[in-house]
């Protein structure tokens, strides 16, 4: 009877493994956001968020502006995730937002965006106010 190799088995398929295998650097966090914004055909807003990374709290500044269909005024208090983040400072950065929503008294109102760091932001939440918009814009986000 011929003996395994047993060492030399585990060690060729550990090195096999850790090919296929590579971390991820990439990091998800929490994100809770309060935008206002209103407007008549060109529509601006502001707000401010909390990051969530690492059990840490990271708060970010929100400023926007949206050229197109907008009417009215709103508060949406958004929250979800950020995805794809490499550190706090991954953040930061200028977000491009194209689509169509409204809220009429209060709705929900929902988003994914994405900046050139590759962070996507999946927000999600109620909208209170009267406002209609079918609108190009972008939002900036700053850590203060």
């Amino acid at each position: 009877m011929r003996k395994a190799n047993l060492p030399g088995i585990v060690a060729a398929l550990v090195i096999g493994c850790a090919g296929f295998s590579t971390p991820s650097r990439a990091e998800t966090g929490s994100v809770a956001v309060i935008f206002t914004k209103g407007g008549f055909i060109v529509g601006v807003g502001g707000g401010e968020g909390v990051l969530t990374l690492r059990g840490k709290h990271y708060p970010f500044t929100v400023s926007g502006m949206s050229v197109g269909f907008t009417i009215g005024a709103s508060t949406t208090k958004l929250v979800g995730r950020a995805i794809n983040l490499r550190g706090p400072a991954s953040l930061e950065g200028s977000y491009t937002v194209a689509g169509a929503g409204g809220a009429i008294a209060a709705g929900a109102g929902g988003v994914q965006l994405q900046n050139a760091n590759g962070v996507i932001l999946q927000l999600s939440g109620p909208k209170v106010g009267a406002e209609v918009s079918a609108a190009v814009g972008g939002v900036s986000i700053r850590l203060k």
